[in-house]
C-alpha cells in the first residue's frame, strides 16, 4: 500500500495571527520582529512586504531600507503558541500519526483514511480556514521528503501579495520526475554553500544529482552520499512519528454529500469500527472507551463516548458500542456531513474470559487471522457481506 503523507505549513503564520488581532493590517506591508534600533530581525513578513524584497531573517533596518513604509509589529510569541496549539489539535483529529516540526509546520500520515489524498488536504485546509481563519498550504506525496519539497514548490509559484493557500500533490511513481528539474538546494540537507560547490561543478538540478555515481557523490557528501542519492531519486522511508504518547485511535469520514440515510450511516460506522479495530491490533493496544463524532451539515459537531465493561480491540465490540451511541445521539431529520469512531483509555492487551466461555478468544483469533490476510494480500481482500452491493440473481437459478 502506498503511503499518503501530508506536509502542512501555515502561510506567514505570525503575520496571519497579527491580522486577526488587528484587521487594519490586512493588505499592508508589515513585518513581525524586533526593533531596528536594537538590531532586530524580521521573524515573519506579510506577502505585500515580500513583493518589496523583505524576507524572514533579514535585519529589520535593511527591511526598512527596501520598504520605507513597512509597519513593524512586535512579536507576541505566547499568542502564536496558543494559536498553533489550536491548529495542531485540528490536525490530530485526522490521524494520531502526526509529527509537529515547528510552531507552524507538521507532517501527517493519512494512509489509513479512505479518501483521496487531495480530498483530505482540501478538507483540512478548509477546516483550518473556517474555524481559525488562518491560511495554510499543503504538500502531498508518498513520503515526507517529497511532500515537503512539493509544498515549498507550490508556495514559491504564488507571487500575488496574498497568502498562497496552495495544495500541491505529487502522484505515486512520479517522485523522481517531480524533483528532477528543481535546483539542488530544494533538497533537504543541501544548503547555500553546498549548492554553490555543486553549481561550480555543473550540477544544478536534482535530476543531475540523482544521476551522479555514488563515488562522485561521496566527494561532496562523504558517508551521507547514499542517503543523498536516494533523496535525489525521491526515496524517503522515514516514518511520521508522534512525539506525544498516543491517547486515542480514531477514524472519520467526510461524506461527498451530506446524508440522513440511516443505512449509509450505519454502514460507514461499521467500516470505521473495523478500521479502528485493525489499527488497535496493529499497535498492540486495547481501548476502554468508545467514542463517536458527528458533524451536521451546518458544521455543528457532537462527540459522545461510553466506557466498556472490558477493554477491547475487536471490531464487533467497537461497532456495537458505537451503534448505541449513534442511536442515542443522531437527529434523523438532520443531514450528516462527517461521522467518526474512536477508542481511548488505551492499554496493553490482556485476556479476561468468563468461565467455560471461549467465544471471545475465538473472536480474537479470527480477527488476527483476518489481519494476517490483509497484511499479505491487501486491506480489501476480505469484505463483510453487509458492505457488498447486492446483485440481482441470475436467471434460471434458485437460491
Amino acid at each position: 500500500m502506498e503511503r499518503k503523507i501530508l506536509h502542512l505549513d501555515l502561510d506567514a503564520f505570525f503575520c496571519a495571527v497579527e491580522e486577526l488581532l488587528d484587521p487594519s493590517l490586512k493588505g499592508k506591508a508589515f513585518a513581525v520582529g524586533g526593533s531596528p534600533k536594537s538590531r532586530g530581525v524580521v521573524s515573519s513578513c506579510s506577502y505585500p512586504a515580500r513583493l518589496r524584497g523583505v524576507h524572514s531573517a533579514m535585519p529589520m533596518g535593511r527591511a526598512l531600507e527596501l520598504c520605507p513604509d513597512l509597519i513593524v509589529v512586535h512579536h507576541r510569541f505566547g499568542v502564536y503558541g496558543e494559536t498553533s496549539d489550536k491548529v495542531m489539535d485540528i490536525l490530530r483529529d485526522y490521524t494520531p500519526l502526526f509529527q509537529q516540526v515547528s510552531v507552524d509546520e507538521a507532517f501527517l500520515d493519512v494512509s489509513d483514511l479512505p479518501q483521496l489524498i487531495g480530498a483530505i488536504a482540501r478538507d483540512m485546509q478548509q477546516r483550518i480556514d473556517r474555524e481559525l481563519h488562518l491560511p495554510c498550504s499543503i504538500g502531498a506525496a508518498t513520503n515526507k521528503l517529497v511532500a515537503k519539497v512539493a509544498n515549498d514548490f507550490g508556495k514559491s509559484r504564488v507571487r500575488t501579495g496574498q497568502a498562497p493557500r496552495q495544495i500541491t500533490i505529487v502522484p505515486p511513481g512520479t517522485e523522481a520526475d517531480f524533483l528532477a528539474p528543481l535546483d539542488v538546494q530544494a533538497l533537504w540537507g543541501i544548503g547555500p554553500k553546498t549548492a554553490q560547490r555543486l553549481h561550480s561543478r555543473g550540477i544544478h538540478s536534482i535530476g543531475q544529482l540523482a544521476e551522479l555515481p555514488l563515488v562522485e557523490l561521496e566527494h561532496f557528501f562523504g558517508k551521507n552520499a547514499a542517503e543523498v542519492q536516494e533523496s535525489a531519486r525521491g526515496i524517503d522511508r522515514s516514518p511520521v512519528h508522534s512525539e506525544r504518547e498516543v491517547k486515542s485511535i480514531s477514524n472519520e469520514v467526510t461524506f461527498g454529500q451530506d446524508t440522513c440515510d440511516g443505512q449509509q450511516l450505519l454502514g460507514t460506522l461499521r467500516q470505521l469500527s473495523d478500521k479502528v479495530g485493525y489499527r488497535m491490533r496493529q499497535a498492540r493496544l486495547m481501548g476502554g472507551v468508545v467514542q463517536i463524532k458527528l458533524r451536521y451539515g451546518d458544521f455543528t459537531t457532537l462527540t459522545r463516548q461510553r466506557a466498556l465493561p472490558n477493554p477491547t480491540n475487536l471490531d464487533d465490540e467497537i461497532f456495537v458500542a458505537a451503534e448505541k451511541l449513534l442511536q442515542e445521539t443522531l437527529n434523523p431529520d438532520r443531514e450528516v456531513r462527517l461521522i467518526g469512531v474512536g477508542l481511548s483509555q488505551l492499554s496493553e492487551p490482556y485476556q479476561q474470559l468468563a468461565l467455560w466461555d471461549d467465544s471471545r478468544g475465538q473472536a480474537e483469533q479470527l480477527a488476527l487471522a483476518i489481519d494476517a490476510l490483509k497484511e499479505k494480500y491487501g486491506k480489501n481482500i476480505i469484505t463483510r457481506g453487509s458492505q457488498m452491493k447486492s446483485r440481482p440473481p441470475k436467471k434460471g437459478k434458485k437460491d
